[in-house]
């Protein structure tokens, strides 16, 4: 079962214009009260290694927790649902600290106010 900071690599397809594409790391966002009724739909913000410094991006450091090899970004203007059947393995989890900055980085571009 997927849990809330997964950090997942899938398979985003063939890529149209600047978004995100083929074989990718992410972190999935999907609330885990959404993830614990197993969801056949989850949505998730693809990683990269190519760090740009957007607003729109958060940096995640490599540790043994997330399972990463190289200092990535988090490309929260590429968040996408995907189905979890694209889903080809866990390799760790961001923790509660990244997590939450990914989402408010979502609630930024969405326009949602903070709570």
């Amino acid at each position: 079962m997927l849990t809330s900071g997964d950090v997942v690599d899938l398979d985003l397809g063939f890529p149209e214009g600047r978004e995100a594409g083929f074989r990718h790391p992410a972190v999935v966002v999907t609330a885990q009260r959404i993830l614990d009724a197993r969801p056949t739909v989850v949505h998730v913000v693809p990683l990269t290694t190519a760090i740009r410094a957007f607003a729109a991006e958060v940096v995640v450091e490599p540790d043994d927790a997330n399972g990463l090899q190289q200092r990535s970004a988090a490309q929260c203007q590429h968040v996408r649902a995907v189905s979890t059947g694209r889903v080809e393995q866990v390799r760790g989890n961001v923790g509660s600290t990244s997590l939450t900055q990914i989402r408010e980085t979502l609630g930024l571009i969405l326009d949602i106010p903070p709570s």
